[in-house]
C-alpha cells in the first residue's frame, strides 16, 4: 500500500491548550467509537438491470453480522443501503468498457447522534468473477471505519478483497487479519497479509501510522496544488464562521482529500455541520439547505448547482483555481496581521522551500493555523470559571474583552458563536486538567 512507502512520521504537536478527558487521550471525534480500526470489507459491483442500465448493489460483505440488537441493526442496515450509492456518486450512466482510470477516494456518512462513519475506497475496472460474464465493469472495494486516515487506504481493501485477483481462495483469513488492525496503535508499522498471485500467494500489506492523531487522514499538499495561498485563507475564513462551502472537481479522489484538507485547517476544531466530500448525483439539493454545509460537487454538475435556489455559499472550482461565487467579505474575516502571516507561512511551503514529504507539509502547515487559533483563543481556559461540584463555565464576555486588539477582538466575538467553539468550549468544561501555554 502507498501508506507504508515512507517510514516518516510528524511530530507530536497537539497544542498543551487543547481539552483531553486524560493525558494523552485523544479527542478528536473519529476516534470516539470502535476497538478496531475497520468494521467491514464490501465489494460493490455494477448489476444491469431489466431495462438495461446499470446500478451499483453490493455483492459481497465481510464478516455476515449476526444476532445484532435492532438498534444495531437498523444501524447496519442504513449504512448498507447508502454504500452503494456514494461508491458511484456518479450516476448511473454506466456501461461495459475496457479503460478506465483507478481512483482512489474516501466518503462520509453522519449518523442521527451526529458521530461519523467513512468509507475507504479503491474503483477500478474489474472483470469476472465480480462483473456479469466477461464484461469489465467499475467495480469498488472499501472498509468502513469510525476513523479517520488518508484516503489512500483506498488501496488496502482491494488486496484484502483480492479484488483484482480472479482466485480467490485462502481470503477469509486475510479479511479477518484486515479487520482485526486496531485503531489504538499509533506511531509505527501495522502489518497485515493478503493474498497475492499464485507465484506469490501472501503479500505483506505495511501502513505507516503518525504520530500525530489529528494529521492522520490529511494530505494538504493536495489543496497547496489546486489553490493559491490567498484563495485557502479566503475559505478557511468561512469555514470559521460555519459558511456553506461547495467545492467542484470531477474526480472523487480530488474532491475528497481536498474537503478532508479545509476541514482539518480548523484543528483543534471540528466542523459540526453537513459534511459530505462527495455527494451523490440525486442528493444534489443538499445545496438548498439554509444551514451551513461543506460539500463536494463532481463539476459536470455546476449547471444543475447553479440553478438551484440556495443561500449566499461560497462555491470553489478545483479543478480552475478559483472560486466560483463569494459573499464578498471574505477579505475582512481573518484579523489583518495574522492573515498576513499565514499568507507568508503558507507561500513558504507552497514554494516547497526544503519540505519534500506529505507529512512534513502536513506538519508545517497544520502548525500556522494551529499557532493563529493559539493567539486568539489560547486564553480560553483562564475564563472558565470552576465550581465546587467540579463544573466549570466559561466566562465569554470576559475572555472577548481580554483581547486588546480590535480586528482580533471583532473576529473572536463572532467565532465564539460557532458550534463549533460552543462544542470545543462543552469539553473543557468538562475535563478540570491543568491547562499550559494560554495566552
Amino acid at each position: 500500500a502507498s501508506e507504508g512507502k515512507d517510514g516518516a512520521s510528524t511530530a507530536e504537536n497537539t497544542p498543551p491548550w487543547v481539552p483531553q478527558g486524560k493525558p494523552g487521550e485523544r479527542s478528536s471525534v473519529f476516534y470516539s467509537a470502535g476497538q478496531f480500526f475497520f468494521e467491514y470489507l464490501v465489494v460493490v459491483s455494477l448489476k444491469k438491470m431489466p431495462d438495461g442500465h446499470y446500478e451499483p448493489k453490493i455483492t459481497y460483505q465481510f464478516p455476515k453480522r449476526e444476532n445484532l440488537l435492532k438498534g444495531q441493526k437498523e444501524e447496519e442496515e442504513r449504512l448498507l443501503q447508502a454504500i452503494p450509492l456514494f461508491c458511484f456518486p456518479d450516476g448511473n450512466n454506466w456501461a461495459p468498457m475496457t479503460e478506465f482510470t483507478s481512483e482512489t477516494f474516501s466518503f462520509v456518512l453522519t449518523n442521527v447522534d451526529g458521530s461519523r462513519k467513512i468509507g475507504y475506497c479503491r474503483r477500478l475496472l474489474v472483470s469476472p468473477p465480480y462483473t456479469q460474464r466477461g464484461s469489465p465493469l467499475p467495480t469498488v472495494a472499501l472498509g468502513t471505519s469510525c476513523h479517520a486516515r488518508s484516503s489512500a487506504l483506498g488501496d488496502v481493501p482491494q488486496k484484502a478483497t483480492g479484488l483484482d485477483q480472479s482466485d480467490d481462495r485462502q481470503q477469509e483469513g486475510a479479511r479477518r487479519g484486515f479487520l482485526e488492525l486496531s485503531a489504538e496503535a499509533m506511531g509505527g508499522v501495522l502489518s497485515l497479509l493478503s493474498w497475492g498471485s499464485m507465484a506469490l500467494p501472501w503479500q505483506l500489506i505495511e501502513l505507516t501510522r503518525p504520530v500525530d492523531a489529528h494529521l492522520e487522514h490529511v494530505e494538504f499538499q493536495a489543496l497547496l496544488q489546486r489553490l493559491s495561498p490567498h484563495l485557502i485563507l479566503h475559505i478557511f475564513a468561512s469555514a470559521t464562521l460555519e459558511r456553506r462551502l461547495i467545492f467542484l472537481a470531477e474526480e472523487l479522489s480530488v474532491l475528497s482529500q481536498c474537503i478532508h484538507a479545509v476541514a482539518a485547517l480548523l484543528y483543534p476544531f471540528t466542523w459540526a455541520h453537513t459534511y459530505i466530500p462527495v455527494v451523490p448525483e440525486c442528493l444534489l439539493d443538499t445545496v438548498c439547505c439554509p444551514t451551513p454545509f461543506m460539500v463536494g460537487i463532481q463539476r459536470r454538475h455546476l449547471e444543475r448547482v447553479l440553478e438551484q435556489p440556495m443561500e449566499e455559499a461560497l462555491i470553489v472550482d478545483l479543478c480552475e483555481g478559483k472560486i466560483i461565487r463569494e459573499v464578498g467579505d471574505e477579505e475582512e474575516i481573518l484579523p489583518g496581521k495574522l492573515q498576513n502571516e499565514m499568507l507568508i507561512s503558507l507561500n513558504r511551503h507552497n514554494n516547497n522551500n526544503n519540505v519534500h514529504t506529505l507529512e512534513q507539509v502536513n506538519a508545517l502547515v497544520s502548525e500556522a493555523f494551529v499557532h493563529f487559533f493559539v493567539r486568539l483563543v489560547g486564553h480560553y481556559a483562564s475564563y472558565i470559571k470552576w465550581g465546587r461540584s467540579g463544573s466549570g463555565s466559561f466566562q465569554e464576555r470576559a475572555f472577548c474583552k481580554a483581547i486588546a486588539s480590535k480586528s482580533c477582538r471583532r473576529f473572536v466575538k463572532k467565532f465564539v458563536k460557532t458550534n463549533m467553539f460552543s462544542l470545543f468550549i462543552e469539553e473543557a468544561e468538562k475535563s478540570r486538567i491543568p491547562q499550559e501555554g494560554n495566552g
